[in-house]
């Protein structure tokens, strides 16, 4: 049994822990399995020159980027670079033509656009950083771009979410390879999670919606907004608007693309999240505060829209201790 080739190619603009994530966890895992095949992990580059990352380290590539040869996992970082790649651009032509190569292809954060350039993602479900979503899944309407999870597996294709979630799918990839001792065992040494309680909503900055047009759904809108501890149900934005229920329902989620209970539920989770970030008030005064009525409504509700419960929440982004 021979090592597994692992091929990164980077560019001018990528994002540096895109790369060194991974690479710590699969090296890692090599070192740990000591005689045995592990991963030969090698930087290829277009040119020879060193590249320079979007937060302007160097980074010297191994090789060139290879024409030829069997590749066991084809890893493209995302980064600044990689989002301004077309298909034109010869990395993206290389890629096409390495990940039929491959037997696993991987992105990290928005390594997903030039692999979806050079229509690698066709057909697949993918994920991105919550940030790009949108705009992958605009721009290739090919894809099943999923924007919650941290990072997703879709047969040989393995996409993750930004930055650091890197590091969430290479251990996978470890446990996958090799079992989910050794995945544990580098997860402990890394001191991160070995799998990354809820989804990368719980990153994402609050729901920012165009303010709607029409008057009357744009007075509800700004009730919402101000008063989300307020009586929000659909009968009493309706009254606020000057609609009936059913009109008012319709025309809403036309202008802003959401029905109304989800898009309260949306704002309240948002109000909720500032609170528990920055104060030390008791759950159940945040969610009387922000309309939730009871901790337990604002508990599932955390858990739908974000994938963790808010003491979880509380404990990773609070200001200062809680």
């Amino acid at each position: 049994m021979r090592e597994h080739l692992v091929l990164i190619p980077v560019f001018d603009g990528v994002q540096v822990l895109d790369v060194t994530g991974p690479f710590e966890v699969l090296a890692h895992a090599t070192k740990r399995l000591g005689d045995a095949p592990g991963y030969a992990v090698r930087l290829v580059a277009a040119t020879p020159e060193p590249v320079t990352t979007d937060g302007g380290l160097k980074l010297v590539p191994d090789g060139p980027l290879p024409s030829s040869g069997e590749i066991g996992t084809l890893l493209v970082p995302g980064g600044a670079g990689a989002r301004a790649l077309t298909p034109a651009d010869e990395l993206v032509g290389w890629l096409r033509n390495a990940a039929g190569r491959s037997a696993r292809v991987v992105s990290v954060c928005t390594g997903a656009f030039p692999l979806a350039a050079a229509g690698v993602l066709d057909g697949h479900a993918a994920a991105t950083h919550w940030q790009y979503a949108g705009q992958l899944a605009s721009t290739y309407a090919r894809i099943d771009v999923q924007a919650d999870p941290i990072f997703v597996r879709d047969g040989r294709i393995w996409t993750s979410a930004g930055v650091t979630a890197g590091i969430d799918l290479a251990l996978a990839l470890v446990e996958a390879d090799h079992g989910v001792d050794l995945a544990q065992h580098v997860a402990r040494e890394l001191v991160v999670f070995l799998r990354r309680p809820g989804g990368q909503s719980q990153y994402a900055g609050p729901m920012w919606t165009e303010p709607a047009r029409k008057p009357g759904i744009r007075e509800a809108q700004d009730l919402i907004h101000g008063r989300p501890e307020a009586d929000l149900r659909v009968p009493a934005l309706a009254a606020h608007a000057g609609m009936s229920e059913r009109h008012f329902s319709r025309e809403f989620t036309r202008a802003l693309g959401y029905p109304p209970g989800d898009y309260v539920e949306q704002v309240r989770v948002d109000a909720a999240r500032r609170l528990l970030e920055s104060g030390p008030a008791p759950v159940t005064a945040v969610a009387a505060r922000t309309g939730f009525g009871t901790a337990e409504t604002m508990r599932r509700a955390f858990l739908r829209r974000l994938g963790v419960p808010p003491a979880h929440y509380r404990r990773h982004f609070a200001a200062g201790p809680s």
